[in-house]
């Protein structure tokens, strides 16, 4: 199975990817846990272009980038390790590209598809986990993460909370779209209590 997590900045997608993969694992599941930006082979340049509080990306060119980098990573990483039988567990993936490019900067959804089938050839997750958590909160936590652990990768941190609630609205419009691959999960509490609530919402739904 192919899992996506998605959320705004903040909202603890990283270790909730780490928990599951954890136990998959101890349920015997081979699992390929990775992300994006940075899970392909030319990643880590491209991310610290594309986080880096350092440049001023026009949109465009951000989307482009992206789909630069998605292409190298499902080429790369996700098609093969599905084609080995693995579970692939990605913190990112296409929808973070619609709701921050179409809803977040305002690129016409048609372009944003266009670019992100390109990229993908069409392969999109078997299950998306979505976790929700109130915008202003995550974000507060996202900035506080970034000053304890200073990456240079705090561009999308710096983007006011207008921006934030538009990407946020634009999670929640994919979640309605698409009620079969969404798993929708609250993100507030522990990391253990949220990642028993994804385990919970899951559950079901893997085929083990």
């Amino acid at each position: 199975m192919f899992i996506t997590f998605e959320g705004v900045e903040g909202s603890g997608k990283t270790s909730q990817v780490q928990v599951l993969g954890v136990a998959l694992l101890r349920r015997g599941v081979t699992t390929t846990l990775t992300r994006e930006p940075g899970g392909s082979p030319i990643g880590a340049p491209l991310r610290s272009i594309l986080l880096s509080d350092q440049y001023a990306v026009c949109p465009r060119a951000e989307l482009l980038l992206y789909a630069a980098e998605r292409a190298e990573h499902v080429e790369r990483v996700i098609r093969p390790a599905l084609g080995r039988g693995e579970w692939v567990l990605c913190d990112r993936y296409g929808d973070a590209t619609r709701a921050y490019q179409a809803w977040g900067r305002g690129i016409p959804r048609s372009e944003v598809e266009l670019v992100h089938a390109l990229a993908t050839g069409g392969l999109e997750p078997d299950l998306t986990v979505l976790l929700r958590v109130p915008v202003e909160f995550a974000l507060s936590r996202a900035r506080h993460r970034d000053g304890l652990n200073p990456s240079g990768e705090g561009r999308f941190e710096a983007e006011d909370l207008t921006f934030h609630r538009r990407v946020a609205e634009g999670y929640e419009a994919l979640a309605l779209e698409n009620p079969a691959r969404f798993v929708v999960v609250e993100a507030t509490g522990t990391r253990e209590e949220v990642a028993g609530r994804v385990w919970s919402a899951l559950e079901g739904r893997l085929v083990l």
